[in-house]
């Protein structure tokens, strides 16, 4: 429990650090002189960073365990958060926001290598969406609740005690968890080789552009582009736009926390996912033709993309069914390497779609983007449908089995336990 506790406060903060910037913007924009462009440069910074930090994150976690790899980056996002306190440009944000996205990497990829290592394959859904769904509080924090604390004392005090809170989770999970036993792993593997040989899992194919477009539509509308659809399409104030992005956040967590009973009830991950994924497509879709015409209807439909566009946990979940325990940090820091992959190419993507149209009237110019997110995300699970329930008859991989008792040297003692 105290490691799920302690893994929880550090997923809490990351999910804080990849949307506070949708809130904090036009005050950060004014002070630092930066333009719209400039702040989804920003924003796309912080997930480009990240998917990179999953490289050397997920060799770390098979190599050295999550309490090292955790804390070790999670002090480097305390940093990135300090300099983007007193930054005072383009340039110093730019660095601030990649040593956060970089720092913050194995923040939940720690809690699903303990997931993977500690307990069954059937549990594993359940754990990392709870992990998943609560851990959303930090999207929580980071709309209305971000948007008043801004009002009042402004984003740089704010993101000082941010670096504090960091600094902290970083220490107290170097001081109290405890790492599982390591595994043998036939041949020692080269950096890359664990990654390519994840790579080339030919069941793992179909599963890979839903993971690519899944996540990435949903948080470029919650990190990037909803403050300012309310407003320009709405009219909504600051306080009005973090009510409707925390509408949003509020679905997305009781969403990601549904979705392991769901997922538990339907006994098939990959038909959870799936559905999950068509209910967010055609929401998307909705939102684009629709939207513009009703700001109750907006938000409603950002709260369903929000709640239903949260299939992380179930997808990591079908993909891990593949996973051989000597690879699974490397491979569920692949599928973040992915997911986060796509949500740097969609914010940067959006960003250009934003800059050449416009011409356009702000609720055109939305609808058109909120269409081309529900077509793609069509297309990424047409191609889904084809990917395999679960490994074939023979070729399961094994599971690393129960953790060696206390006494043996290197197990786990019960804060290691998640």
């Amino acid at each position: 429990m105290t490691a799920f506790l302690l893994l929880l406060l550090a997923y809490t903060i990351s999910q804080f650090d990849r949307g506070f910037l949708a809130m904090v913007a036009p005050d950060l924009g004014h002070d630092l002189g930066l333009s719209a462009s400039d702040l989804a440069l920003l924003s796309a910074a912080w997930f480009l960073a990240f998917a990179l930090g999953q490289v050397p994150s997920g060799l770390w976690l098979d190599r050295f365990g999550p309490r090292r790899t955790v804390a070790g980056l999670l002090m480097l996002a305390a940093c990135g958060t300090a300099l983007l306190c007193v930054a005072q440009g383009f340039a110093a944000g730019l660095t601030a926001m990649a040593l956060i996205g970089f720092g913050c990497a194995p923040a939940l990829m720690g809690s699903l290598y303990l997931f993977g290592r500690l307990y069954p394959p059937e549990r594993f859904a359940m754990l990392s969406s709870l992990m998943i769904g609560l851990g959303t509080a930090g999207d929580l924090l980071g709309s209305t609740p971000l948007a008043l604390a801004t009002q009042a004392f402004g984003w740089r005090p704010i993101l000082a005690g941010l670096a504090g809170v960091t600094a902290l989770s970083a220490l107290l999970i170097l001081g109290l968890i405890r790492d599982p036993p390591r595994l043998a792993e036939p041949g020692r593997t080269s950096f890359l080789r664990g990654y390519l040989t994840v790579a080339a899992m030919r069941p793992l194919w179909p599963i890979f552009p839903v993971v690519f477009v899944s996540y990435a539509v949903v948080i470029a509308t919650r990190s990037l582009w909803v403050g300012s659809y309310l407003g320009s399409v709405h009219g909504f104030d600051a306080l009005a736009r973090g009510h409707g992005a925390l509408a949003m956040s509020a679905a997305m967590a009781l969403g990601g926390i549904a979705y392991g009973p769901l997922e538990r009830l339907v006994r098939d991950p990959k038909a959870t996912a799936l559905a999950g994924c068509l209910v967010t497509a055609l929401a998307f879709l909705a939102l684009g033709l629709l939207g513009g015409a009703s700001a109750p209807l907006a938000v409603a439909l950002l709260a369903l993309i929000g709640g239903a566009g949260l299939s992380y946990a179930i997808l990591m979940a079908h993909a891990r069914r593949f996973l051989p325990a000597h690879l699974l940090g490397r491979g569920v820091s692949f599928m973040n390497i992915l997911f986060m992959g796509g949500a740097s190419a969609a914010q940067a993507l959006s960003a250009a779609f934003v800059l050449n149209a416009e011409a356009l009237d702000p609720a055109s110019l939305y609808g058109r983007l909120f269409l081309a997110f529900g077509l793609a995300l069509l297309a990424a699970s047409a191609v889904y449908v084809r990917a395999p329930r679960a490994p074939a008859l023979g070729s399961l991989t094994p599971d690393p089995g129960p953790p060696p008792p206390a006494s043996a040297p290197g197990a786990p003692g019960r804060a290691g336990r998640a």
